[in-house]
């Protein structure tokens, strides 16, 4: 488990969720925990690589993940190394240190980072496996009041296809807003055959 002090014999829990609570479930009323000294940001970058760790992971749990992460080393990018040298060279570009760091490429990683911007109905639907991640991805350009007739729609007819989102995208470039019945005019003619 790992803490830090947040004040007098106050301590927040970094990672160990999981191990306190089958602790408690067992009886027990001690765990061992190292305690760290964190600023805000290091906790979440901490907290993030302990969930990231873990064998069974949703796409969404990764992508707001890898968004917490990639924001906080964000903020940290501008700020001098506690050591007064820089960490990551002059040209710090956080998306491709991340992709490295946690082993993914580094258009997987904004596409990942793209599914933090999909309405929760449609992130269950990719969480499930029922929405394929190339298409919620192309969904997560459209705004959220799209999106929630879009997902109306595939709740009540079929889960869409990455061509229908592209006509829908281009029909909305030309357009600033939409109908549902457009919507469902626009989704009926590019379905599959």
């Amino acid at each position: 488990m790992l803490v830090r002090k947040t004040g007098d014999d106050e301590y927040e829990m970094i990672s160990g969720h999981r191990r306190l609570f089958a602790a408690e479930q067992i009886g027990l009323d001690r765990i061992p925990a190292i305690i760290k000294d964190f600023d805000d940001d290091e906790a979440i970058l901490a907290m993030v690589d302990s969930n990231l760790q873990r064998e069974e992971i949703l796409p969404s749990e990764k992508a707001f993940a890898y968004k917490m992460r990639y924001e906080a080393m964000r903020r940290t990018a501008g700020r001098p190394a506690k050591n007064n040298s820089s960490q990551f060279g002059r040209n710090f570009q956080t998306d491709i240190v991340l992709a490295k760091e946690v082993g993914e490429s580094r258009g997987q990683l904004h596409r990942y980072l793209r599914l933090t911007e999909l309405i929760p109905e449609i992130l269950d639907l990719v969480d499930s496996k029922v929405l394929a991640l190339a298409t919620a991805v192309e969904v997560s350009f459209l705004n959220h009041e799209v999106q929630e007739m879009l997902y109306e729609y595939m709740r009540e007819n079929e889960i869409c296809k990455t061509f229908q989102i592209f006509a829908l995208r281009d029909y909305l470039k030309e357009n600033d807003t939409i109908t549902k019945m457009e919507l469902m005019r626009i989704l009926n003619e590019n379905a599959p055959k």
